[in-house]
């Protein structure tokens, strides 16, 4: 098997076993008072249409939170860590992927109207598209990107590639999924912002994480390895998911993100 085969298995694998549970809840009731996210449309350079929803918050002072799924996922998978950053005081955005699909009672209607198989490195010019967004809403011109699975190591390329429009990146469960060995270590020897990457409680997964952190250059990378809880990807800070560990992970993050100047 090629080494992009087994990055796309092991992604579809994760992506597969989690699925059972999240078709069972369905989607996930909000509060009431939760503010309902706007949708909006962004354009990429290869004329892609990729669908967003805009997470608003009070204020424009912090750098907005760039949002993307994992593999088979879609904007929802978001739908209860969105609120969260925004009562935090950042604008989030979550963004329907050209390669994703119809988890956590969503569709992705990126990847539906695009209408062909995507591979994961094929939805860089989507990560790009939102990375224009924060500067057309008078938002600080460096943005926080954030990955889940195949996505989080997407923002390593994302980051590399646009260094000077990245205040940090956040990315959870990162791996070598864009079918080769190096790729993502390579963008991480690149990358000069702040870096905080979580992992589900797997040795495999665990250590692939570490590998990537290493190769960031000095001390501004961190790793959080959960003790209560981890499940793959962003749904590690979903408590329908990861019931015991979900705010163990938030904790983590919020601290990383509080710590950013």
């Amino acid at each position: 098997m090629s080494d992009h085969n087994k990055g796309m298995s092991r992604d579809s694998l994760l992506t597969r076993r989690e699925l059972l549970p999240v078709c069972v809840a369905g989607a996930i009731s909000l509060k009431a008072d939760t503010p309902r996210p706007r949708q909006i449309a962004l354009r990429t350079s290869d004329g892609v249409t990729v669908y967003a929803w805009h997470y608003a918050a009070s204020g424009k002072t912090k750098p907005a939170i760039l949002l993307f799924h994992q593999a088979g996922s879609n904007h929802a998978e978001y739908a209860t860590i969105a609120p969260r950053l925004a009562a935090l005081g950042y604008h989030a955005l979550a963004i329907d992927q050209r390669s994703g699909g119809n988890m956590f009672g969503a569709v992705n209607r990126t990847a539906s109207e695009y209408g062909k198989e995507a591979d994961y490195r094929a939805a860089l010019p989507d990560l790009e598209a939102a990375l224009v967004w924060p500067s057309t809403q008078g938002l600080p011109a460096k943005s926080i990107v954030w990955g889940s699975s195949y996505s989080a190591a997407l923002v390593f390329l994302l980051a590399a590639k646009h260094p000077d429009a990245i205040a940090a990146l956040l990315a959870f469960s990162p791996g070598e999924y864009l079918g080769d060995t190096r790729s993502v270590r390579d963008a991480a020897a690149k990358i000069h912002a702040p870096v905080f990457v979580d992992s589900a409680l797997d040795n495999e997964e665990i250590e692939t994480a570490r590998t990537i952190v290493k190769a960031v250059p000095g001390s501004s990378a961190v790793q959080f390895v959960p003790k209560r809880g981890g499940v793959h990807g962003s749904s590690t800070l979903r408590a329908d998911r990861n019931p015991k560990g979900a705010e163990e992970n938030w904790q983590a993050a919020e601290k990383f993100l509080s710590g950013l100047a």
